[in-house]
This record gives C-alpha cells, structure tokens and sequence, in this order.
C-alpha cells in the first residue's frame, strides 16, 4: 500500500513539472527556432564535454548543474532559446530562470539530438 502511494506520488509529481514546462515557456519546431535563435541568447545547457562534441553555431554553454550560479548572464529582457540532448535539462533549465524573471522562454523540439543546422565543434 505505501508503494503504491510513493508510487503515485512521483507520478503526480512527473506530470506536475510536465505541465509546468510546458506553460513556461514554448517547444520550436527547428525551422521556428532557427528563424528566431539569431536575435536571441542561444544557451546550450548539456555539459562541456557534450557541448565540444557539438553544438549549434552560435550558442553558449551554461550547463544545468550551473544554471544556479551563472543565471545572472542570462539577460532578462532578451528571448532565451535554450536546449539540451533531448529537452529534459532545457525544461530544467527554464524552471529555474523563470524563478529568476525570464519570461520570455523557448526550448528546442527534440533537442540537439533531432537538429540538422548548423554546428560546431571543438573536437
């Protein structure tokens, strides 16, 4: 019985950051973030050693385990189009500077892994 709580606990909780996402700020399709990345701040939020793997011309890397400290190179009055692998960290990511007065929020439709522009890298 107290699995099936916990269990149903972790659920709600899922679906909870799920919908919040979602709320706070816009998935692209990759024709859309690419007409838009430009007159934006382009963040990469994987870590460094995927970002030097590869990553979409243009973008700085603030990694999710150091949004918290380096949140404050993220201008609030400019759109932020973030991404990740996948759009897990980029969810992640917007959460947190949502709390910190970004608005204006966009993530990437199946992250770096689905892109097929432009990239870079340092390996």
């Amino acid at each position: 019985m107290v699995l099936y709580i916990i269990l149903g606990a972790i659920i709600a909780y899922s679906l909870f950051n799920f919908f919040n996402q979602r709320r706070i700020m816009k998935t692209l399709t990759e024709d859309d973030f690419r007409a838009g990345y430009r007159k934006a701040q382009l963040i990469d939020v994987r870590e460094p050693n995927e970002y030097e793997g590869g990553h979409i011309l243009g973008a700085r890397n603030i990694p999710l385990s150091q949004m918290k400290q380096r949140h404050k190179e993220i201008r609030p009055d400019k759109p932020v189009y973030l991404y990740c692998q996948n759009t897990v960290r980029s969810g992640r990511a917007a959460q947190l500077l949502r709390k910190k007065g970004v608005q204006d929020l966009y993530t990437l439709k199946g992250g770096y892994k689905q892109w097929t522009g432009k990239i870079k890298t340092k390996k």
